[in-house]
C-alpha cells in the first residue's frame, strides 16, 4: 500500500491547542499560519507546555482574517490573523533571537489571566528571517516559531508501534505532528531525504528528539505521568538527539497538501 497523508495539523499560536485541516499549503516556514504566534514572557523569553501544561487548553480558531483564542471559563479574543501593525519587541526562541510584533494590548492581558502569569503574544512578520540550523537543514531554510524545523512528520505505523509497548495507548496529539502519514512500516519516515507531499517537496532534517510535553494530556492539560517519555527513552535514546519519535523536515518546494495526498520518498519517486 501506497502512503497518504491521514493528518494535517497546525498550532497557530506555539504551545497552545491546534487545528486539524483537510487542505493547507506548504510555505517556506512550514504549512501556512503555523506557530507564527507565540506567546511569550515581558521580556520576550517564550513559554512552552514544558513550564505551563495549561497552554495546551486554550484553543485556537482561524475565523477569516481572525485569530481567535478561548479557554474555559475565560471567554474569547481575537487578533488578526496577519497583524499590520504592533508593537515591536525582540523575542527568543531557545538559542535564537529574533524581530516581532506584539499586536494586541487586549490579547496579553486575556493570556495573562487565562495562564496565571503575565505573559504577551507576539507575531512573527514576514520581514523576519529566522532560519533553521544549516548543518542539519543546510542553508536558507526558514522557520516560524517552532522550536527549529518546519515541519514534523510521524507516520501512524510508529504510533502503533510504540503504543503496542505502552500499557496505556496514547493519541497522535501528544506529540503535535504536522504531517502524518499512513502506510509503511514503523519509523519508515526515519530513512527519508527528500520527499513529495501532494505539490510540494521537503526534506528530512534530523529525528525529533522528545521532551516532558508528550506526558501532558492535550485535552485536559494535565500531566499523566511519565509515559510515553519513559519507554521512548529506554527505546529509542541517541546520545545526539535524545528520545527520538517522529522526524523534523524543512520545505524544499513549496505547494498545495491536502489529507489523501501520496507521500513518495525520492528513492521510489521513479
Amino acid at each position: 500500500m501506497g502512503l497518504t497523508v491521514s493528518q494535517l495539523n497546525i498550532y497557530p499560536v506555539k504551545g497552545l491547542k491546534g487545528i486539524s485541516l483537510e487542505a493547507s499549503a506548504a510555505t517556506p516556514r512550514g504549512l501556512a499560519h503555523d506557530r507564527r504566534f507565540m506567546v511569550v514572557e515581558p521580556d520576550g523569553r517564550f513559554l512552552s507546555q514544558r513550564e505551563l501544561p495549561a497552554m495546551a487548553t486554550i484553543w485556537t480558531e482561524i475565523a477569516g482574517a481572525e485569530l481567535l483564542l478561548a479557554a474555559p471559563d475565560a471567554g474569547e479574543v481575537a487578533v488578526p490573523l496577519e497583524p499590520v501593525r504592533g508593537e515591536s519587541l525582540e523575542v527568543e526562541v531557545w538559542d535564537s533571537r529574533c524581530a516581532a510584533l506584539a499586536p494586541s494590548p487586549e490579547a496579553d492581558r486575556w493570556l495573562s489571566e487565562a495562564l496565571g502569569r503575565p505573559c504577551r503574544l507576539a507575531w512573527m512578520p514576514e520581514s523576519t528571517r529566522r532560519e533553521s540550523k544549516p548543518r542539519r537543514a543546510g542553508p536558507g531554510h526558514l522557520v516560524g516559531f517552532a522550536d527549529g524545523y518546519a515541519f514534523l512528520v510521524i507516520s501512524e505505523a510508529s504510533l502503533e508501534a510504540l503504543n503496542a509497548r505502552l500499557a496505556h495507548p496514547v493519541p497522535m496529539d501528544r506529540f503535535r505532528p504536522n504531517v502524518v502519514v499512513r502506510g509503511g512500516d514503523p519509523f519508515t519516515e526515519d530513512a527519508w531525504g527528500d520527499f513529495t507531499v501532494g505539490e510540494a517537496a521537503l526534506r528530512m532534517a534530523k529525528p525529533c528528539g522528545r521532551c516532558q510535553v508528550t506526558t501532558t494530556d492535550q485535552s485536559t492539560g494535565e500531566v499523566t505521568g511519565p509515559e510515553p517519555l519513559a519507554t521512548l527513552s529506554a527505546w529509542r535514546m541517541s546520545p545526539e538527539f535524545g528520545a527520538m519519535f517522529g522526524m523534523n523536515a524543512v520545505t524544499v518546494r513549496p505547494g498545495a497538501v491536502r489529507v489523501g495526498d501520496a507521500v513518495v520518498p525520492a528513492a521510489t519517486s521513479a
